[in-house]
Parts: structure tokens; C-alpha cells; sequence
């Protein structure tokens, strides 16, 4: 019998309230959506298992309770992270107005570690406010993902698990 190899990856989801964090994971983790907004309070954790090319990658997934601004997330939270999903609502500019700050901060904490943007509820938008948006922000690479309709939800999740790895 051969046994596959295996590890662990600590993920963070970081970005203000109300930008899908928890959707996300949801239909990454379970493959659900609900309209049901519920806060999340401190940090819920889920465990979802990727397989790349034969190594299984055990995502720890580290729902962090949205902030306006990173400096207010307790530092116990990032500890041990192997790599971040900043997520902000497309839909919403007060999410991403401050991207450039919030990525130089994360940085600084929690250097050298992949950090992976999505601009989520892109079903929300037409493709021209969207590419808009999009093009404000372009000196980040952005992954446009949807938690409502599972757009490249599970592409942005297996992308960050490749990088953790590689």
C-alpha cells in the first residue's frame, strides 16, 4: 500500500465584516451558500484537504472576524500562519479603499508568506463596474471569486495551497 504525503497549512481570512469571509469557507469547506448573514465573533476554524499532484494539503482555516483595519486583529490569530486570503467586497469600496496599507501591514507581521486577494461577490456587479473596480486596484494580482455562486472559489483556495507548498 502506498501512503500518501501529507501536511498541515495554517490559512487566515482576513478583510473587513460583511465581505463573504465565512461564505467562503463555507462553500469551499461544505459546498453551501446562505443568504443568512451571521458575524462572526474571534475566529472559526475549518479543515478542508487538498490534493495536489499526490500530496495531500490539510487547509487549517482560520475564519477571522472582520476588522476595518488589520492593527485590530489580535495577533494570537496570525501565529503560524503559512499563508493569507485577504478578502474584500467588490461591491463595496470602503472594503478595499485601504488595500495597499492593510497588504504593507500584513507584510510586516507576517513576512514572507503568500497572501492570496479576492475581490469577492463579483455577482453582484455588471463586468464593466467590475473590471472598474478591478482596474483601480490593478498593481495587485486580484482573484475574482463569487461565495454565491461558487465562482473560482475552489481555484483561489487550491492556488494558495500550491504556493504554501512550493
Amino acid at each position: 500500500m502506498i501512503s500518501k504525503m501529507s501536511v498541515s497549512k495554517k490559512v487566515i481570512l482576513i478583510g473587513h465584516f460583511g465581505v463573504g469571509k465565512s461564505s467562503l469557507v463555507k462553500r469551499f469547506v461544505h459546498q453551501k451558500f446562505s443568504d443568512d448573514y451571521i458575524t462572526t465573533i474571534g475566529v472559526k476554524i475549518d479543515k478542508r484537504v487538498v490534493n495536489l499532484d499526490g500530496l495531500e494539503v490539510n487547509m487549517i482555516i482560520w475564519d477571522i472576524a472582520g476588522e476595518d483595519t488589520q492593527k485590530k486583529v489580535p495577533a494570537s490569530y496570525r501565529l503560524g500562519a503559512h499563508g493569507a486570503m485577504y478578502v474584500f467586497d467588490v461591491s463595496r469600496p470602503s472594503t478595499f479603499e485601504n488595500l495597499d496599507q492593510e497588504l504593507a501591514y500584513l507584510n510586516e507581521i507576517i513576512p514572507n508568506i503568500p497572501i492570496q486577494i479576492l475581490a469577492n461577490k463579483c455577482d453582484l456587479l455588471s463586468e464593466t463596474d467590475r473590471i472598474a473596480v478591478l482596474d483601480s486596484i490593478s498593481q495587485h494580482p486580484v482573484f475574482q471569486t463569487s461565495a454565491k455562486t461558487g465562482d473560482h472559489v475552489v481555484e483561489a483556495f487550491e492556488l494558495l495551497a500550491k504556493s504554501m507548498v512550493s
